[in-house]
C-alpha cells in the first residue's frame, strides 16, 4: 500500500514539473541553419529527459502563427526588426527567448562576379516582405548601388529610393523564391538560410555581404507568457553552450556568426 501511494506521489511530481523526465518541447524552425543547430542539442535535452521535436517550416509566415496559436512552445527563424514587425501586423505577442546568430544577408549572381559589373538597368530581386526587403534596400545602398530617404530608417521601401545610378529594376519575391530567381535576374539579395539552403555559402559566394556587426541577430521567440518557462530556459541554455558555437564556427565558413 506505502508503495503504491510513493509511486502515485512521484507520478504526481513528474507530471507537474515543466522540465522533468517525460517533459518535451516542440520548435519550429527552418532547415538551414536553424533545424541544423537545433539537432545539435537534441543530445543535451536527452541527457535532462526532455525530448525536442524539430518541426520544418519553408517560410517565414507560418512557423509564427503556429507558435501563437499554440502548436509550438517555441520557433526559431528570425531576427527581432522583422520579430517585431509580424506582431505589429498579425496581433501577436510573441518575444524573443534569446539571440543565437546572424545570418548575413548578400547579393549573389549567376552572371556577375563584382559589383562594378552589374549593367544598367540591371534586375535586381529582393524579398517582398517590409522587413527583410528593406534590409535589402540598405544592403545596396551600403554597397553604393542605390541611396534612400535617411527618413525611412530601417525599412525602406523602393519608394524611398532618392538616387539609383543603374536604374536598377527591383523584382519583390517570397524570400524563399530568391534563388530560385538567380537564372531570370542580374542579381538577387537573398537571406543567409536560404543561400544555405540553395547551396550557397554567402561569405564566398555573394559579391556583396553584410558586415558581422549586422544588427538583424537570429533569436528563439515564444509567447511572452510562456518567457519564464524553466524548459525554455534549458533550451535558451543549450543553444549558448559551447557544442552550438562550435558547430556553427565549423560549420559553415562564416555564413553563419555566433554571437554570443
Amino acid at each position: 500500500m506505502k508503495r503504491t501511494l510513493i509511486a502515485g506521489i512521484l507520478i504526481v511530481l513528474l507530471a507537474g514539473s515543466g522540465t522533468a523526465f517525460g517533459a518535451s518541447l516542440k520548435v519550429g524552425a527552418t532547415p538551414v541553419p536553424h533545424a541544423e543547430i537545433l539537432k545539435v542539442i537534441v543530445p543535451i535535452f536527452e541527457e535532462q529527459g526532455i525530448s525536442l521535436e524539430i518541426v520544418e517550416f519553408t517560410d517565414y509566415v507560418r512557423p509564427n502563427l503556429a507558435l501563437h496559436e499554440g502548436e509550438l512552445d517555441a520557433n526559431f527563424f528570425q531576427h527581432v526588426p522583422y520579430l517585431e514587425s509580424f506582431n505589429q501586423d498579425a496581433g501577436t505577442d510573441l518575444i524573443a527567448l534569446v539571440g543565437v546568430h546572424v545570418e548575413p544577408l548578400g547579393l549573389f549572381s549567376e552572371e556577375y562576379t563584382s559589383l562594378d559589373q552589374l549593367p544598367q538597368r540591371a534586375a535586381i530581386a529582393i524579398p517582398n516582405d517590409a522587413t527583410n526587403g528593406g534590409r535589402a534596400l540598405l544592403l545596396l545602398q551600403e554597397a553604393g548601388l542605390i541611396e534612400l530617404d535617411p527618413k525611412a530608417g530601417i525599412v525602406p521601401t523602393i519608394f524611398d529610393i532618392t538616387a539609383n545610378k543603374l536604374q536598377i529594376r527591383f523584382f519583390e519575391l517570397e524570400a524563399a523564391q530568391l534563388s530560385r530567381s538567380l537564372a531570370d535576374v542580374d542579381g538577387a539579395v537573398i537571406n543567409g538560410n536560404y543561400a544555405l539552403q540553395a547551396g550557397l555559402n554567402p561569405a564566398q559566394d555573394a559579391i556583396f555581404l553584410e558586415g558581422a556587426e549586422s544588427p538583424y541577430v537570429n533569436v528563439v521567440a515564444v509567447r511572452a507568457e510562456d518567457a519564464d518557462r524553466e524548459s525554455l530556459a534549458k533550451l535558451a541554455d543549450a543553444l549558448l553552450s559551447d557544442a552550438v558555437r562550435t558547430f556553427i564556427s565549423e560549420s559553415y565558413g562564416g555564413a553563419v556568426v555566433p554571437v554570443f
